[in-house]
């Protein structure tokens, strides 16, 4: 075994807990993020001519569909932008650049403006980790690209401990495309099997990073979900045990 020079890790119920900010925007009067995003396209395509709801709804299911698709299958996050465009041409309408422009905002920052929270013990566990490794995040971008990522990492205190980002809207690829964790190895100057990635979702967190030669380890602090055939290199429930996990793999090497 190589010895581990640098941890990744994924953010989505790893670093942060997803939908965390729900209750936040619901204590604020405000609607789910699914439902405020079709409103916002309906207001907008409604002032400038007629258009019945439902169709609108129609569409966001469609394409919603059609973007999990081309994730898993192509291995790529569209845009909120792309998202947008394509929505727009299946309703057959168009919007004004600054109308439409306003709304890639508004859906881009609805993470920002309420804060999902972070998973218990992770900033304590970056501290301790970054004392010995670097430290690097490797994440798939949805409706949050990674300018506004970083932003949640700042103000979570998380930023500071982190030499590398890698998100699928920069990148072009999300995981497990082999790219984002060769980028991680280019950018450090070393070889993939000194990689450590840190994630929940066995597919991408952890086959991904073993399909390169890298190594694995499945985060169940936030969720516990099925194998489905993947074998992690170690399984960590609670983030006060993963300094010594990467320590024991660092050993072991």
């Amino acid at each position: 075994m190589a010895k581990v020079k640098v941890v990744t890790f994924d953010l989505w119920d790893c670093l942060f807990v997803d939908d965390s900010d729900e209750p936040k925007r619901a204590k604020a009067g405000l609607k789910n993020k699914k439902i405020s995003r079709r409103e916002i396209l309906h207001n907008a395509l409604s002032k400038i001519a007629p258009i019945d709801r439902s169709l609108v709804d129609t569409a966001f299911d469609v394409v919603d569909s059609a973007f999990r698709k081309v994730w898993h299958d192509q291995l790529v996050t569209w845009t909120v932008a792309e998202r947008v465009s394509v929505l727009l041409e299946g309703l057959g309408r168009s919007l004004p650049k600054d109308v439409f422009d306003g709304i890639v905002k508004a859906y881009e920052d609805m993470e920002i403006q309420y804060m999902p929270d972070p998973v218990p013990g992770a900033v304590d566990a970056l501290k301790e980790l970054s004392k010995q490794y670097k430290l690097s995040i490797v994440s798939d971008a949805i409706f949050t690209p990674g300018k506004n990522l970083r932003i949640l990492l700042q103000e979570a205190g998380m930023y500071p401990y982190f030499d590398y980002f890698v998100f699928s809207d920069e990148i072009g690829v999300s995981k497990p495309h082999p790219a984002v964790f060769e980028a991680v190895a280019r950018h450090f100057n070393i070889e993939l099997q000194n990689i450590v990635h840190v994630g929940d979702r066995p597919h991408n967190d952890i086959l991904g990073p073993q399909s390169v030669g890298a190594r694995g380890v499945l985060l169940t602090a936030v969720k516990e979900r099925p194998l489905d055939g993947a074998c992690p290199d170690a399984i960590c429930k609670k983030y006060e045990d993963l300094p010594r996990i990467i320590q024991e793999m660092d050993t072991e090497s």
